[in-house]
């Protein structure tokens, strides 16, 4: 059977990746995008060539983790083999001021997947592979580094919702013997990464003060340590997960943590600047219960699964900022020609 896999969220950076990665190991795959009243498919774009012509392998359904019904008409529609659910409200500030939202989407959508996706194999007697995106914030204040047998400790509505996530997808591994695997995802970033994010905000911001665009760059907690990857890498860990022979929980990360300062440094001297000249600090940017540290051991990954990061920090920046300054260049061309109009 050719495989054919279901990615909810594809639209984010993950689920673009991860697309990405499977149509070039020839998957069919079906996309989950949200309904808005804008489109956000721009992160798939380049993706539509697997789209067209006569042997087409990349298709697109609107659907929503708060809708059950719609969720099992996805899977009697796409048959996939394999799901990776991505879907969810990322931001951690934001879950402070969306708690009940993001409670719905993370930990009860998660349920509702699982559901779905168990009446799905009942009824067709196909086993169907189910990777369940977690979290490094699940670990919250927990002692670094953490690893698959450290302490849950949330410290955020996001975190709470992922931990009760992680929980359902074991609960539905053990009690319906299913093929379900928790990824441990500790923070991995990409040009691809959301402008609101602190890594992306910093790139973005650096490159705009080089080309003139903005005066200074407004943050929050400078102390906070994270273990930072390439997104594009960790997709393939996704995938890894989903081969073995039965589903596990692992912890993906490259085991090295930054502070947001060092991430700042390594930014601004691409420009052979000084970042304190040009950060300042706003506590409207901090949360209300702060992550101070977290770090990854990858060494289950690395042992059961052969996977290891192939780009270090220095080099997640060089990338970011190598394709924000085309955005910058491409922002400040156009200042420039509005001012001649």
């Amino acid at each position: 059977m050719n495989k054919c896999a279901l990615i909810t969220g594809v639209t984010g950076q993950d689920g673009s990746y991860l697309a990405e990665f499977l149509l070039n190991k020839g998957y069919m795959v079906h996309g989950v995008v949200r309904r808005t009243s804008q489109f956000n498919t721009s992160r798939i774009d380049h993706l539509k060539g697997f789209r067209a012509g006569p042997d087409p392998r990349f298709f697109l359904h609107y659907g929503d983790l708060s809708d059950s019904s719609g969720l099992r008409r996805l899977f009697t529609n796409c048959k996939p083999t394999e799901v990776y659910n991505l879907a969810a409200q990322s931001h951690v500030k934001i879950s402070f001021d969306q708690a009940e939202y993001t409670a719905d989407v993370v930990a009860t959508g998660t349920l509702r997947l699982l559901e779905a996706l168990r009446d799905y194999s009942d009824s067709t007697g196909q086993q169907v592979r189910f990777y369940q995106a977690g979290s490094s914030e699940m670990f919250g204040s927990a002692a670094a580094p953490q690893s698959e047998e450290t302490r849950f400790w949330p410290r955020s509505p996001y975190a709470v919702a992922k931990v009760a996530a992680f929980h359902y997808a074991v609960n539905f591994r053990e009690s319906y013997q299913m093929h379900v695997s928790n990824g441990i995802l500790f923070n991995h970033e990409s040009p691809r990464r959301g402008e609101n994010f602190v890594t992306r905000k910093i790139t973005l911001g650096a490159c705009r003060i080089h080309t003139g665009l903005q005066e200074h760059l407004t943050l929050g907690n400078l102390d906070a340590k994270r273990d930072w990857g390439f997104a594009g890498d960790y997709v393939e860990a996704m995938w890894l997960m989903l081969q073995q022979p039965t589903g596990d929980d692992y912890v993906v990360a490259t085991g090295r943590s930054y502070s947001v300062r060092e991430f700042l440094d390594l930014t601004f001297k691409e420009f052979n600047l000084n970042w304190t000249d040009y950060v300042r600090f706003d506590a409207a940017y901090t949360r209300p219960a702060e992550v101070d540290h977290l770090q990854g051991d990858p060494s289950k990954a690395r042992r059961i699964l052969g996977w290891s990061p192939q780009v270090d920090l220095p080099g997640l920046v060089k990338l970011m900022v190598t394709e924000d300054l085309k955005i910058a260049k491409q922002e400040s061309a156009l200042q420039d020609f509005a001012a001649t109009l």
